[in-house]
């Protein structure tokens, strides 16, 4: 079986392949193909924007995929309570599709001085969604992990909202622990690895 995993983005590509690292599949990403246009994240949850973004590709490459290949798409981000839910859906793209990390965290601080009293708590989110060649969705799951927006950004592991998203049972921010502990805690670990459990079950 070969997954595609439909992302440029090489930070996640890792993970993704450390989860599945124990299943029997063969792994391509989008750099495999020539380039495509990304679909438009128009929903406003992460499930639906990861099932159009899974639905869109498989649509677009499937004369061009194996017979056994599965697109798995996947849309995460940091939702901040005090903040409404953002940056939430829109974490990618957080003020603008160029800015800086340094400049989001600056304005989630920023925003988050105007309500002092309001409580930091805060949770990163990961829905996967996986469609056949035919673009049929055949398997969804959700990941998350709760924890809460850190007093300042700390640590130089990890990626993304990494450093500012503090994990009270580990008492570090996840760009603070190893790949491995993230790995073991993380949106995106608990997603793929409920991904790679129903792929072993399914070719069972």
């Amino acid at each position: 079986m070969t997954l595609l995993i439909a992302t440029t983005n090489p930070n996640k590509i890792r993970e993704i392949r450390a989860v599945m690292s124990g299943v029997n599949v063969r792994v391509q990403t989008l750099a495999d193909f020539d380039p495509l246009a990304d679909p438009d994240e128009t929903a406003t949850t992460f499930e639906e924007n990861a099932r159009l973004k899974a639905v869109a590709y498989a649509s677009a490459l499937g004369p061009r995929l194996a017979a056994d290949t599965l697109v798995v798409a996947e849309d995460s981000g940091l939702v901040v309570d005090a903040l409404d839910g953002e940056p939430g859906v829109r974490s990618a793209r957080f003020l603008r599709p160029d800015a800086s990390y340094a400049e989001r965290f600056a304005e989630i601080y920023r925003r988050l001085a105007l309500r002092p009293d309001a409580p930091r708590a805060a949770r990163f989110v990961c829905a996967v969604a996986v469609a056949n060649r035919d673009a049929s969705v055949v398997f969804e799951t959700v990941g998350l992990v709760e924890g809460r927006v850190a007093d300042v950004p700390a640590g130089g592991h990890g990626f993304g909202y990494d450093p500012i998203f503090f994990f009270p049972p580990l008492d570090r921010t996840l760009a603070e622990v190893s790949d491995d502990q993230k790995r073991a805690v993380s949106h995106r670990g608990q997603a793929f690895g409920a991904l790679a459990t129903w792929l072993v079950e399914t070719a069972s």
